[in-house]
């Protein structure tokens, strides 16, 4: 359940929260294919270790605890990285963000899905450029103003990386949350895998499917 649950978020991130194309160097490593991919992997492995238990086999069982070990190593690791290199990786996004936006402005043949994707995200986060408004220059775009009105007054005053950040950072509890209840529901997993397997060698049922 919690592996199918990361999977459609991530698969709901990638439908509403498109920023691949404004970060090309980040692209790869954005939240919702990492959603994803953590998702399928705990699917796989949480089906392993229901297939283990069901046969009561105990090489399926060691195995489902093995893999479900690491992936918490894993994830633990992620988080304490994304802790320690945040201001390095906050950076990288506000220079990725730059080259989107230059991009953006410019001649290129993907210049219109960049726009769009650029409008898609003011409008979303209330915000106008990745500073203020005058990254765009002379040529400001209609999704940077509130309403028809584009003067002054009324286009968007913050920047879309101040939104961002506060979009991280009003959500940082709820994540931890997360990974914690994750982490938490990984051990009782293990724990319960050890416990069969325990079992299983005592009644001497070996690895019989």
């Amino acid at each position: 359940m919690c592996g199918v649950a990361v999977l459609s978020f991530g698969v709901y991130m990638m439908i509403n929260f498109k920023i691949t194309a404004l970060t090309p160097n980040l692209a790869h490593f954005n939240i919702a294919n990492i959603l994803l991919i953590t998702g399928i992997v705990i699917t796989c492995v949480s089906f392993l270790g229901f297939l283990g238990a069901l046969k009561e086999n105990r090489c399926l069982l060691l195995t489902f605890f093995l893999l479900l070990f690491l992936l918490m190593l894993v994830e633990l690791a992620a988080a304490c990285l994304l802790l320690v290199y945040e201001r390095e990786i906050a950076e990288l996004v506000r220079k990725d963000l730059d080259e989107g936006l230059i991009k953006a402005k410019g001649n290129t043949g993907n210049t219109t899905t960049l726009k769009s994707d650029w409008d898609l995200l003011q409008i979303q986060l209330d915000c106008c450029g990745v500073n203020n408004q005058t990254d765009w220059g002379k040529s400001i775009p209609l999704s940077c103003c509130k309403s028809t009105n584009c003067n002054p007054p009324g286009i968007r005053e913050k920047g879309c990386l101040v939104k961002l950040k506060t979009l991280f950072e009003d959500n940082f509890l709820t994540t931890g949350i997360s990974v914690i209840v994750l982490c938490i529901i990984e051990v009782l997993g293990m724990c319960f895998a050890m416990t069969l397997f325990c079992h299983i060698s005592r009644s001497g049922l070996g690895y019989k499917l």
